[in-house]
């Protein structure tokens, strides 16, 4: 790429529009993640107890289904940015390279 067109891309308002949804999104994101994973390491070290306690009259503790919803969490936040980047990200992305053209 030329810088004459790099230059064109970064004056679009729409790549400042789209620099700045993704930027919002992604540190969303994070931080939920971020705030999910340390809330189990605290909870982990601060009351270890609570992971012993058993799910009904079997082996299991609660321990399990938490670290599986923490994977959850994580494929579900991954699903969102993805469905957002497919959709308005891209459109986004394909107007300002029809307009710097």
């Amino acid at each position: 790429m030329d810088q004459e067109l790099i230059d064109r891309i970064k004056s679009n308002p729409k790549f400042d529009e789209l620099v700045s949804q993704r930027r919002r999104l992604s540190w969303t994101l994070s931080f939920i993640m971020l705030a999910v994973y340390y809330g189990f390491i605290l909870l982990l070290a601060f009351n270890p107890e609570f992971f012993r306690t058993h799910l009904g009259d079997g082996t299991s503790t609660i321990g399990l289904p938490i670290g599986i919803g923490i994977i959850l969490v994580a494929f579900i936040l991954t699903g969102i940015y993805v469905r957002r980047a497919n959709s308005v990200y891209d459109r986004l992305t394909r107007e300002i390279e029809e307009e710097v053209k």
